[in-house]
């Protein structure tokens, strides 16, 4: 099945809400569906926070990602991170990952992006080979967050 990949557009703000709760409820994130809609209706509407991109196979909506970008001087300007990556189950094993990946690298490369992030969980180590296969790099640093 050929696989490709679509720029999210508002229309598609249902089928990818579906997706995110499905990707929340997997890695046991609360879902507050109204703060989560309106956020990537911003997204939807304005490239400059970032982009979210369906992944399709065939004509099926297989999984989406979504890149948000920022800047930083340690990698001289422009970077992105992979702010969601999720395959639905019956598309996993094929690929589809890796693909996506990639294709994001080239949306990067693209939009003048020098460096793509993504974080991933100390306990998967499926996602760790994937994401090391891709050509990313563990710095041994924590990614901390606080809340505003």
């Amino acid at each position: 099945m050929e696989t490709s990949f679509r720029l999210a557009r508002p229309a598609d703000a249902d089928a990818l809400l579906a997706m995110i709760k499905e990707l929340w409820g997997h890695e046991r994130m609360p879902f507050e569906e109204a703060p989560v809609r309106a956020a990537l209706a911003r997204l939807l509407e304005d490239d400059a926070y970032g982009v979210a991109y369906l992944m399709l196979a065939g004509a099926e909506a297989a999984g989406y990602f979504v890149l948000g970008f920022g800047y930083s001087l340690e990698f001289h300007g422009r970077d992105a991170f992979v702010d969601e990556l999720f395959v639905r189950d019956e598309f996993r094993g094929r690929g589809l990952g890796a693909a996506a990946l990639d294709f994001a690298a080239g949306v990067c490369r693209e939009r003048g992006v020098r460096a793509l992030h993504l974080e991933v969980d100390h306990s998967n180590p499926r996602a760790h080979a994937l994401y090391r296969k891709s050509g990313f790099q563990d710095h041994e640093r924590h990614l901390m967050t606080r809340r505003l």
